[in-house]
């Protein structure tokens, strides 16, 4: 990974892709004030210095499905050829490495109870050296999805921001559905969500006044949105953790709501089981995060009880990228 630290000019560039990830770079440009030749240029940089990719997702809950968040304490030997056996189904998503090598956390999407139960009720539990399963179901999203950390790191002013954000999505007009013709779309943007209308095209057969109409009303409802990867070290984020929280329900939507706010968090839900609240913050380093967990989180009321994991590593972001030997 390139060494060099990221700019105003680069920290810019992440947020506008945040507030739109498919605008145009010549947009990009007039509202910064560089050229268009300038953006591609730094975009093509920040995909080395900072992991940049834009990944198109789908809001599963629109289609009445749910997402489940999977712990698995298993013996170190087998926590990382666990961790990549699940990073090769296409129903799991974020795949960490937590608790010292002996915990495989990952957020899976299935598309089906069938799907559900066959790798929670049996083949996880028939996996050897795997100690103990729990699932979490995602009750409610207070940040995450479409709102992402990039939306926190104030890099351009009101200005900027106001001319760089897209309309919000409309509400549907009827039940979100995706027919053959979307999957092959989303399937395309979920490897490069900055693919071009002519690629598009190419990929899936459909002609290009097909593909922008389906593109726009996707994105309209708020059906389909756009991930910014990146590393986090290169924004001088350098611990991750999962905070699981204990909270007395009336509370809950209170707690919720204050977490979205705070800059360390990157991700907050409602979630089932006995810590009823999840929370992954990025901060600068250990003393950040306990000083995180002793003043914002023992500020707020109703926090009963907060169980901490640290992030050694990540093995699949959405999309799962073997690591190179």
């Amino acid at each position: 990974m390139d060494s060099r630290p990221l700019d105003a000019l680069d920290l810019k560039l992440m947020q506008a892709l945040q507030l739109d990830a498919r605008a145009p770079y010549n947009r990009i440009g007039d509202v910064l004030g560089v050229s268009d030749q300038t953006v591609a240029r730094r975009m093509r940089r920040l995909r080395t210095t900072a992991g940049l990719r834009v990944v198109g997702i789908v809001d599963e809950s629109r289609l009445g499905r749910a997402t489940w968040i999977v712990r698995m304490r298993c013996t170190p030997d087998v926590a990382e050829q666990l961790a990549n056996a699940l990073a090769r189904r296409p129903d799991t998503s974020y795949i960490d490495l937590i608790s010292g090598g002996t915990e495989v956390l990952c957020a899976m999407r299935p598309r089906s109870r069938k799907d559900r139960d066959e790798l929670l009720f049996d083949r996880l539990q028939r996996t050897p050296r795997v100690v103990s399963v729990s699932a979490h179901c995602l009750l409610h999203i207070f940040y995450g999805g479409p709102l992402g950390w990039l939306d926190k790191i104030q890099a351009l002013d009101a200005a900027e921001e106001e001319a760089l954000r897209p309309p919000p999505p409309e509400p549907p007009d009827s039940p979100d559905t995706l027919d053959a013709d979307d999957e092959a779309l989303v399937a395309v943007l979920r490897q490069d969500g900055r693919a071009t209308y002519s690629e598009l095209q190419s990929a899936t057969g459909q002609s290009e006044s097909a593909v922008k109409r389906r593109l726009d009303r996707l994105c309209s409802s708020g059906l389909l949105y756009f991930d910014i990867q990146h590393d986090t070290e290169p924004f001088g984020q350098g611990v991750g953790a999962m905070l699981w929280l204990s909270v007395a329900p009336a509370a809950l939507a209170q707690v919720g709501e204050a977490l979205g706010e705070h800059r360390e968090v990157r991700f907050a839900a409602a979630i089932t089981g006995q810590a009823n609240l999840v929370v992954s913050v990025l901060c600068r380093g250990t003393g950040e995060l306990y000083a995180y967990l002793s003043e914002k989180i023992g500020a707020l009321q109703g926090v009963q009880s907060v169980e901490t994991t640290l992030t050694l590593r990540q093995v699949k972001q959405l999309t799962y990228e073997p690591a190179q030997r």
